[in-house]
Order: structure tokens, then sequence, then C-alpha cells
């Protein structure tokens, strides 16, 4: 187990230096350009180049980001529209098994009423024949 954290910890080291590494690269290359020994027409033209490549980037970000919005938007229209079905399926589901269980319920009421009626009915034939 020691020897797996060991690997771990090389793992997490290889990978820090290695970032540690490309940002400083750079961060190198940027001050390197800033600062070479350039006239300012070279200069602004480096600079305008990379506007220019952070502005097209950017662009294709923006159509990447608008192409998985409409791909999302479309997903969850789907997902709601058969999610309102469903719920709607349930709700009539329960609305009928409530009027079934009512009418049941009536028809228990009736019976129960018949049956007392006919308990009284005959506690009274009871009651004359004695």
């Amino acid at each position: 187990m020691a020897e797996n954290n060991h690997n771990q910890d090389q793992n997490i080291n290889s990978k820090d230096f290695l970032l540690g590494t490309i940002i400083g690269g750079i961060v190198g290359a940027s001050v390197a350009l800033l600062f070479a020994p350039k006239s300012g027409r070279e200069l602004r033209q480096d600079i305008n180049q990379g506007a220019h490549y952070v502005r097209e980037r950017a662009e294709e970000w923006k159509d990447v980001a608008a192409e998985k919005s409409a791909e999302w938007k479309t997903v969850a229209l789907e997902k709601t529209e058969g999610l309102g079905e469903r719920v709607k399926n349930t709700k009539n589901q329960i609305q009928d098994k409530v009027y079934e269980f009512r009418s049941k319920s009536d028809d228990v009421e009736d019976a129960v009423e018949d049956i007392a009626d006919a308990i009284e009915e005959a506690a009274e034939e009871l009651e004359k024949n004695k």
C-alpha cells in the first residue's frame, strides 16, 4: 500500500512538473516577444496576429457553445414533453382508480345498508314470533 501511495505521489509530482514547464515556457515566450528588439511595426504586427488568433479561437468556442446549447435545448424539450405525457397518463390513471374506488364504496355502502335492513327485519320477525 505504501508503494501505491509512492507511485501516486510520483505521478502527481510529474504532472505538476510538466504543467509548470508548459506554463513557464508560455510565460517565457511571451516575455521574450515583448522584450525582443523588434521595430514598432513588427511588434504591432505580432500583437495584431496574436489578437486575430485569439479572436478566431473565441469565435470557434462561441460556435461550439451555440451548437451545444441548441442540442441541450432539444434534449430538454424532448425530455419535458415525455415527462408531461407521463404525468398526464399517471394523473388519468389515478383519477380512474379514484372513480372506481368511489363506485365500489357506493356499492359496498348499498350492500351494508341492505344487510342492516335485512338484520332489522329478521330481528323484528323474531320479536313477533316470541
